[in-house]
């Protein structure tokens, strides 16, 4: 097999310096740590050469002046020789669905790298569809061993999510994490599991084949894809959850353990908002992330709003798109206000627009208005020259568009306003009195006037 054809000079050198190609006990070299890849990406950079250059019959010119005392220059020639087993196993994983994106990638989530730096995993190993890796979301985290109580609520946030166009991020592991994406992915939503152990065969399992096929699951680990179960894995991929979603939830927290020290580690960094779901479970740690920065959740799954739970002081994170092979594309102009352009130098994508958020006129209820409206030609001297409160010109709208009951995908087609803009509106209609909510299906309908 051809590696070249898969993977780029700088991708071969990364995995060959960063990862296992079969069971930890028989490599004779370790591969680099994280850390240790840190420090000698670094020299590399300083040195103005990059791990391509190190494909070499004989590196060790190469490495001449590296000095450091966990790394030595003969483990580094060691793994870079590993190149036969490197094809070996890329022709297994290639077989079963997977692929490989490292740093050096176009493809790599650049959540983890605006969050972690140098301490973002150098290699990931994944299934599916790589362009959700940018897409963000709700990261769902929780006990393995969860009460039915607690994996009934996570089933339905699973279901609110998908039903608001916003994924699931979590872990895939059986408890909270698993239910949490199923219950997305039976809803036709967008899940992004981080495994912390056996991606191969989770790549195979009938649970994601629904996800992975119709384009709305990726899985990805950042370690060897056939490693087993390990306590210390679990505990690190943690932070990648929360670094590739835009606010996190926690169904359940032991006292001790990975939920814990997980969202404790959010808490402190600081990476995205911490929801907490309400407890009697006296066993619980909910209270004491309660009182390191989380919030409270309401108990009823029908009181919020996925969507209310993805906004911070920067505002309120971008939604997956219905459309998949449009995901970076940034929502379409609502034809309500068809007459307002916007700068045609910030339609760059949703990473950029989460990241630079001056850049984009974000519309929500804490800023449904606009202080000005650019002059286009001698018709725009008709429009008011005041604050434009687009949420009542939705309002004035929905007088004929829900007359009668409509769908929220009904008014979506007519309005073409973007997903999370419209629940977020309908929401406010409907504690304003303006609207009134029709459950079996969902539908609104405007109050009549008699």
């Amino acid at each position: 097999m051809n590696v070249s054809s898969l993977l780029s000079p700088t991708a071969q050198a990364t995995l060959l310096l960063t990862s296992y190609f079969s069971k930890a006990s028989s490599e004779s070299a370790k591969p680099l740590t994280n850390a240790e890849w840190g420090r000698f990406a670094l020299w590399l950079k300083e040195k103005s050469t990059t791990p391509a250059d190190l494909l070499v019959t004989d590196p060790k010119a190469l490495l001449q002046g590296w000095q450091d005392a966990r790394i030595s220059a003969e483990r580094i020639v060691e793994l870079l020789s590993r190149g036969h087993s490197l094809a070996l196993a890329m022709e297994k994983w290639q077989r079963a669905g997977l692929w490989v994106v490292t740093r050096s990638d176009p493809e790599y989530p650049k959540r983890l790298k605006m969050q972690l730096k140098t301490d973002s995993p150098p290699v990931l190993f994944g299934c599916g569809n790589k362009a959700l890796l940018n897409a963000g979301g709700m990261a769902v985290i929780g006990s393995r061993n969860a009460s039915e109580s607690d994996l009934a609520f996570t089933d339905q946030v699973g279901a609110k999510a998908a039903a608001e166009g916003i994924a699931i991020v979590s872990g895939g592991a059986r408890g909270v994490d698993e239910t949490a994406m199923l219950g997305a992915i039976k809803q036709g939503g967008v899940v992004i599991g981080v495994l912390a152990d056996s991606l191969l065969k989770t790549a195979t399992s009938s649970k994601w084949r629904r996800g992975l096929m119709d384009g709305h699951a990726v899985l990805i680990s950042p370690f060897y894809p056939e490693a087993g179960f390990n306590a210390g894995n679990a505990m690190a991929r943690n932070k990648y959850i929360y670094c590739l979603a835009d606010s996190s939830l926690v169904i359940h927290s032991g006292k001790k353990g990975g939920t814990l020290s997980g969202a404790e580690e959010n808490l402190k960094k600081a990476w995205v908002p911490l929801w907490v779901k309400q407890t009697t479970d006296k066993d619980a740690a909910n209270a004491n992330l309660v009182t390191k920065g989380g919030r409270w959740l309401e108990a009823d799954t029908q009181a919020f709003y996925i969507a209310d739970l993805m906004c911070n002081e920067g505002g309120c994170a971008n939604q997956v798109k219905e459309q998949m092979g449009d995901l970076f594309a940034m929502p379409e102009q609502p034809k309500l206000f068809a007459e307002i352009e916007s700068n045609p130098e910030s339609r760059s994508g949703p990473e950029e627009d989460h990241i630079e958020s001056k850049r984009e006129i974000v519309v929500s209820e804490s800023q449904a208005k606009i202080e000005a409206i650019p002059e286009h030609s001698a018709e725009s001297e008709a429009v008011p020259s005041g604050p434009v409160d687009f949420y009542q010109l939705f309002i004035a709208e929905l007088q004929h568009l829900a007359e009668k009951p409509v769908t929220v995908d009904a008014l979506i087609e007519s309005t073409q306003l973007h997903k999370s803009q419209l629940t977020e509106w309908l929401k406010r209609a409907v504690d304003d009195g303006v609207v009134k909510k029709l459950n079996r299906p969902v539908r609104y309908q405007i109050w009549s006037k008699k």
